[in-house]
């Protein structure tokens, strides 16, 4: 598909049961793509495959059946061109912000004045200037989720991949943040693949949200966030029109999780 950095046709993927007979279905018949330079969100019920399609995409599993291909090329594997940020701690305790967020590029050969130099750039980017030669120790929880944003960002991926990014964080903490990743993204022009629970969050950051069925993972409704950037959440309009598309999502995942 022209345009489209991210293209999924057909995805499904079973684990084996844990008795050893037959097997559970995790994802059905998947199909989505993302375009260059989309922020596209996917919410579902928990157990839904979220994380397992996150998986997938990253190239760290293979799925049962289907297609995936980044930028026309099918994935069969890890790629330089894909980022993943996951939701758990991921900085590196023994070494400092700069250290943790210019380590892809230490592991990739690059050397020292180069890497610290766009490193350094990353890290101020992300609005943690200052805090280099800190420690993961002194920071809060939503600074080391920023380390690891910037470690991510300062290898210029295509397509990055957020996994419950914010799901640790405090709800104060997660909107702010959530702000900034906005704003970095903007600067970045990479494509966003964002996994949350929380539909309010997946409605302010993205430009399309993928809603989910219950497991077996399948797409019930693709919808397009009807507000303009940068958005303005206490303007009363672009407010009333964020609750409406929520309400239509809840109303989705409501009719998924409840008995029928």
């Amino acid at each position: 598909m022209p345009g489209a950095v991210l293209e999924v046709s057909g995805l499904g993927h079973a684990f084996p049961a844990e008795d050893g007979a037959g097997a559970v279905e995790a994802l059905r018949e998947v199909s989505f793509e993302v375009r260059a330079g989309e922020f596209v969100a996917v919410v579902g019920p928990s157990g839904c495959g979220k994380s397992t399609l996150c998986e997938i995409v990253a190239g760290l599993l293979r799925p049962t059946r289907g297609a995936l291909r980044l930028k026309g090329e099918p994935i069969q594997g890890p790629q330089p061109a894909v980022g993943i940020v996951f939701q758990e701690e991921s900085t590196l305790p023994w070494f400092t912000v700069l250290e943790n967020v210019g380590f892809g590029l230490r592991m990739r050969g690059m050397p020292r004045a180069a890497w610290e130099e766009r490193a350094a750039r990353m890290v101020e980017l992300v609005g943690l200037a200052g805090f280099e030669r800190h420690y993961p120790r002194q920071l809060s929880g939503g600074m080391r989720q920023r380390v690891a944003i910037a470690r991510t960002l300062v290898l210029e991926p295509e397509l990055i991949l957020m996994d419950e990014p914010f799901g640790a964080l405090d709800a104060q903490t997660r909107i702010l943040l959530g702000e900034e990743l906005v704003r970095i993204w903007q600067r970045v022009q990479a494509s966003i693949l964002f996994i949350t629970h929380d539909i309010a969050e997946a409605v302010r950051l993205a430009d399309r949200v993928i809603v989910m069925s219950a497991r077996p993972g399948r797409i019930v409704r693709v919808a397009a966030v009807p507000l303009r950037r940068p958005r303005d959440f206490d303007d009363p309009a672009t407010l009333a029109q964020a609750d409406t598309l929520t309400g239509t999502i809840w109303r989705d995942l409501r009719a998924e999780v409840l008995p029928r």
